[in-house]
């Protein structure tokens, strides 16, 4: 069996880690991606028809992957397997008893339909970490449901939440269910995986979609709890604290961390508006709670009189948290932090040139997450990861005479 406790000296982080990615779309490549960064032998398994974000939104051309499939798939090889034959199975089979873990994000059922359920591949492999990403779970009265970020936005009180008070429902935007089950599952595969360090003992790892968002809902659920009514929409503010919102300047909106009693009087103070810090409706941080839309109102009548800019410097000169509100363009392509930082990439890619990517958002002092691999074609190593586990089993042979 592929062997992942002794990886190189210098190596990444996850070298040795051989993972067999089944997944499709966002939440499951999403997190086989993180694997990949990290330095995990990540292959991407497609059914021949390929992962449906190939042919999503931003398509490059006639034949060419979407620019959405390379978001998300990265450092992995491509394999093309036809699952519902006899042979496409067997050589999964194969692979996943050289490899260290498996995930998929299917429906619950799929797998089992497809004999790459846990119960069939841990037989193969008693080792194998597997792990599955669905919308609502393996289990409860919704684990038969589709799986769809906006569903489970709406189903888990994310959407009751979000926007301004009053206003239709509104998702997040960022997909957070998927994303965020993507990083629960990737927490969730390195503790199996040191587990299996120690024991040698594979095991199951779950996550979904609607555990994502609930688990994501720390102050929601605290307020509720503590208060007995349910959460409302606030906008931009926090519940918790503030003034911690955005505000509107003379020419557009910042927004404003003043979210303790030292930081209250220290806006107050770099807004010229101290009598404001004296005022009994704003004296404390539940004072302000209360009265947090006439405190907005009075702070925006003075930031009317200077731009934006002006006072994100003036409040940070002060000690106050406070910054512009950019969009996507402002953030990718001008802002000198995101250079500075390596978040955004370029790489090349054999059919659409130079293409580019978010990077790893996590630094590592000794083994740096890296981007070594352009998205993988459709089927683009298959030869050769078959190959090698052709060669893997003759090596086990051999040293089994």
């Amino acid at each position: 069996m592929h062997d992942a406790s002794e990886p190189r000296p210098g190596a990444a982080a996850l070298a040795g880690l051989r993972v067999v990615d089944l997944t499709q779309v966002m939440a499951g490549p999403f997190c086989t991606m993180m694997l990949a960064d990290l330095g995990a032998d990540v292959i991407k398994v497609e059914s021949p028809g390929g992962d449906a974000t190939r042919h999503s939104w931003g398509e490059t051309g006639e034949g060419r992957d979407s620019t959405a499939f390379f978001a998300l798939n990265r450092n992995k090889r491509g394999v093309c397997l036809d699952l519902k034959t006899e042979e496409g199975l067997a050589d999964l089979h194969a692979l996943v008893r050289t490899a260290d873990v498996v995930v998929h994000n299917w429906r619950p059922g799929v797998a089992e339909r497809l004999r790459v359920d846990h119960a069939t591949l841990s037989a193969l492999n008693p080792r194998l970490i597997y792990a599955s990403i669905s919308g609502f779970g393996a289990s409860g009265p919704y684990a038969g449901r589709p799986g769809y970020d906006l569903i489970a936005q709406g189903m888990t009180g994310a959407m009751s939440v979000t926007g301004e008070p009053g206003g239709r429902p509104v998702k997040n935007g960022l997909p957070i269910g998927d994303l965020g089950a993507g990083l629960l599952l990737v927490g969730g595969i390195l503790a199996a995986y040191l587990h299996r360090l120690r024991t040698g003992e594979g095991q199951r790892v779950e996550t979904s979609l609607y555990e994502a968002l609930v688990a994501l809902s720390v102050w929601e659920s605290t307020e509720y709890w503590a208060t007995g009514e349910a959460p409302r929409p606030l906008g931009s503010a926090n519940r918790m604290s503030g003034p911690y919102q955005a505000l509107r300047t003379r020419d557009g909106h910042l927004t404003v961390g003043a979210n303790n009693q030292r930081l209250w009087q220290a806006l107050c103070a770099a807004l010229s508006l101290e009598h404001l810090a004296a005022d009994e409706r704003f004296a404390t941080n539940m004072d302000r709670m209360r009265n947090r839309d006439e405190l907005a109102a009075l702070l925006e009548e003075r930031l009317a009189d200077d731009d934006t800019e002006v006072w994100v410097d003036t409040l940070l000169a002060a000690g106050v948290p406070a910054g512009p509100i950019l969009d996507y363009a402002q953030v990718l392509d001008h802002d000198p932090h995101v250079t500075a930082r390596g978040l955004v990439r370029e790489i090349d890619h054999p059919v659409a040139g130079r293409v580019k990517v978010l990077g790893p958002p996590i630094t590592l002092e000794r083994t740096p997450a890296t981007i070594r691999r352009h998205p993988p074609l459709i089927g683009e190593h298959t030869d050769e990861v078959l190959a090698e586990i052709r060669a893997e089993r003759e090596r086990g042979r051999e040293g089994e005479r």
